[in-house]
């Protein structure tokens, strides 16, 4: 009976894995596939920008691979850490045999061999043996190759090659590999993600709102060997530290410098208000030799210090001030009251009344933004056919641009969050200007809703002081009863037409008034077709629409009353339709529906209060990448031993020529020859034919 043999120890399993050939091309494919995902997918970015991007369904999946930072996930690093364990073993296992093979002349080859190969041939000549071993010799160095002469008895060898330097191709490809790799890990997160495992770094607390609460766990040392943290830094203000994002915690990376921003510099396009240039004046003091240094860093123009470079990353509001006054767009009062602060500064508002119900809101501004250029084009400007030099002009860039008179700054605008007791914030964006749209000077006032992907704005016109008193106070008009039926009052008495009650007149200008107060048009429309009191038919399906038109006639008369009371209370000039020229006429008429229309949308807008820019300090803030990669140089040299393996392994071809020289009767000698190569291809042929009929020559006659 045969005696089964021992299995090898999992040990030699494991080597033989790790040291097989198969094992590390399939972890260079999911490198391959995962750096590439890296490459499509913009790194390090909000969780919601990739919800947005692929929905919540497909983000959850994605988010259990860590998408967002591909390049420093636990299985990537593990993967990477496993290539290089398997490259290297590959080449502990196979740099010897070629490094021996390439030094190797193969002289063991015997002449009775020359039947196994394609490539030889036998030449029979008159020349002496030593003739002939002379004149191969001489071909041989002519063409390149170096030989070794080998004598067996009556037959002299020459082994001969070139080319057997490409197998450096094979090692230098795969040693690429290996340092590219290392290179990798050392410029990774490993070393700082390791520290987290272990308990050593614990992320900084919530509750820490000054550098003095960051506790030492929750900072790197100046020394740490590998890191790349940001640094926001405002004009004047001065910084040592680096934010550091791993695994979507934050840490505090401690810098061997000093970083004070002087001055903050950006340029913008003139066309479309993007920046051109961004730079940052700083002063550097080095903390261990004291030395101070005044740079200009920006894009492109790096600065390093102690192995850490500074890039120009971006900029940010650096807690500009700014003075907002408070506008009530609910109730009747017009009372406004002027709230300074700062950016990203939360301030509490006084309680105001909301929906009927008294609240208090926080006020954050977000975002304050002086330079804005927009394209105020109309529909019927993008409509309208184009001759054809003005089409060329679009195609080529600015110079369509600069003729473009629709595209303008429309000056600063500021972004502000309002948050209730219940912690639910809206979002809302307001223009410090008035800008001209659909010709009408008008202020736009944005308002974003949570889980709205941009802002919905409501125009409201500008009065011919170009402010927005006589507005507003319109608005707390309509929603002053005893104003409503003064109006309506003032309306009926207007009337001429006999068959009109003005008793009933009054009833109806008064309710259209009111229901306009509440709900805009919407409401008008809703009121006759009985949507909120849908078992109660209040009209007629064949009178709804006349009774509709009879409700806006109604409004829109009364509401000319109600602007005329309050133009008198502001002491404005009374508007008299008689004496003005058409122009005032159409003019005033334009405001007249820009303010109707404005109305009707801000009955729906979700606010106490519009917040309005009256004046503000810019402060900038600039944002500089700290980065210190020890694996810089590493991948550089990767690089340039996968440059020099690709190279020698498809431009270097390995030659072996083995001639045997023998006497061939009294005074001649036979020269048999084998050429032969890794790949045969035309080169070869062409080499071998060139060799075949050289010796040809010497053919016996």
């Amino acid at each position: 009976m045969k005696q089964k043999k021992p299995s090898r120890e999992w040990g030699q399993e494991l080597f033989e894995l790790l040291g097989s050939m198969r094992f590390a091309i399939s972890l260079l494919m999911i490198v391959c596939v995962a750096s590439a995902i890296g490459t499509i997918l913009q790194q390090n970015q909000t969780e919601i920008t990739y919800v947005d991007m692929f929905g919540t369904f497909w983000y959850q999946i994605f988010a259990k691979f860590d998408v967002a930072q591909i390049y420093n996930t636990w299985w990537f690093l593990l993967i990477m850490a496993f290539l290089v364990i398997s490259t290297s073993i590959c080449l502990i296992r196979n740099v010897p045999k070629m490094v021996k093979d390439m030094r190797s002349f193969r002289d063991y080859v015997r002449i009775t061999s020359l039947r196994a190969f394609h490539h030889k041939i036998d030449v029979q000549t008159d020349y002496s043996k030593e003739q002939s071993l002379e004149m191969a010799k001489v071909w041989l160095k002519r063409h390149g190759y170096a030989y070794r002469e080998k004598v067996d008895g009556d037959t002299v060898l020459l082994a001969s090659k070139k080319g057997s330097s490409n197998r450096l191709g094979y090692i230098f490809a795969h040693l690429a590999i290996v340092v590219i790799c290392i290179g990798g890990l050392l410029d990774s997160e490993l070393i700082n993600r390791m520290q987290m495992w272990t308990g050593a770094k614990q992320p900084i607390p919530v509750d820490a709102r000054f550098m003095s609460d960051v506790p030492d766990n929750a900072r790197f040392s100046p020394e740490n060997p590998s890191f790349r943290g940001n640094i926001l830094v405002s004009e004047g203000d001065s910084a040592q530290n680096a934010m550091l994002l791993l695994g979507g915690d934050t840490f505090l990376q401690s810098l061997p410098f000093t970083l004070k921003l002087n001055k903050f510099i950006v340029e913008y396009y003139e066309l479309n208000g993007m920046p051109k240039r961004f730079a940052s004046d700083v002063t550097i003091t080095d903390h261990e030799t004291g030395k101070v240094e005044d740079k200009i860093i920006e894009v492109n123009h790096p600065y390093t210090i102690h192995g850490i470079t500074l890039y120009q990353s971006s900029f940010d509001d650096g807690g500009s001030k700014v003075d907002l006054v408070v506008h009530p767009v609910q109730g009747v009062s017009t009372a406004t009251y002027d709230v300074k602060t700062q950016v990203n500064q939360p301030v509490m508002l006084p309680p105001v009344m909301n929906r009927g119900v008294q609240e208090q809101y926080q006020l954050t501004v977000n975002e304050l933004r002086p330079i804005n250029v927009e394209d105020l084009s109309t529909p019927e400007d993008l409509a309208a056919p184009k001759d054809f030099e003005k089409q060329i002009l679009a195609v080529t860039g600015s110079a369509a641009a600069k003729n473009n008179e629709k595209v303008r700054n429309v000056g600063p605008l500021v972004s502000y969050t309002l948050t209730d007791s219940r912690n639910q914030s809206i979002e809302y964006r307001n223009y410090m200007l008035p800008m001209i749209l659909d010709d009408r000077l008008v202020y736009l006032v944005g308002i974003r809703l949570p889980g709205q992907a941009g802002f919905s704005y409501v125009r409201m016109p500008a009065d011919e002081t170009g402010k927005l008193d006589e507005f507003l106070a319109l608005r707390a008009a309509f929603n002053d009863p005893a104003k409503r039926k003064a109006a309506a009052e003032a309306y009926a008495e207007k009337v001429q037409d006999e068959r009109i009650d003005k008793a009933n007149a009054i009833v109806l200008a008064e309710r259209a008034l009111e229901i306009f107060s509440r709900n805009g048009f919407k409401g008008i429309d809703d009121h006759i077709d009985g949507v909120n009191a849908p078992n109660e038919q209040r009209v007629p399906e064949n009178l709804r629409e006349p009774m509709k038109q009879i409700l806006r006639d109604y409004l829109v008369f009364s509401a000319i009353e109600l602007r005329s009371m309050v133009r008198q209370e502001l002491g404005m000039p009374v508007l008299d339709f008689a004496k003005g020229t058409p122009e005032q006429m159409e003019q005033q008429a334009r405001w007249f529906d820009s303010a109707l229309r404005a109305l009707s949308d801000l009955a729906h807008y979700q606010g106490p209060v519009m917040l309005q820019l009256r004046s503000y300090e810019h402060i900038q803030a600039s944002v500089i990448q700290a980065t210190r990669s020890p694996g810089k140089l590493t991948v550089y040299f990767g690089s340039l031993l996968l440059i020099l393996g690709v190279f020698a392994m498809f431009y270097i071809r390995e030659r072996r020529i083995w001639l045997w020289v023998n006497t061939d009767g009294e005074h001649g000698s036979q020269i048999r020859a084998a050429m032969t190569s890794q790949k045969r291809t035309m080169d070869f042929n062409n080499e071998f034919e060139q060799f075949k009929q050289d010796f040809a020559e010497l053919e016996r006659k």
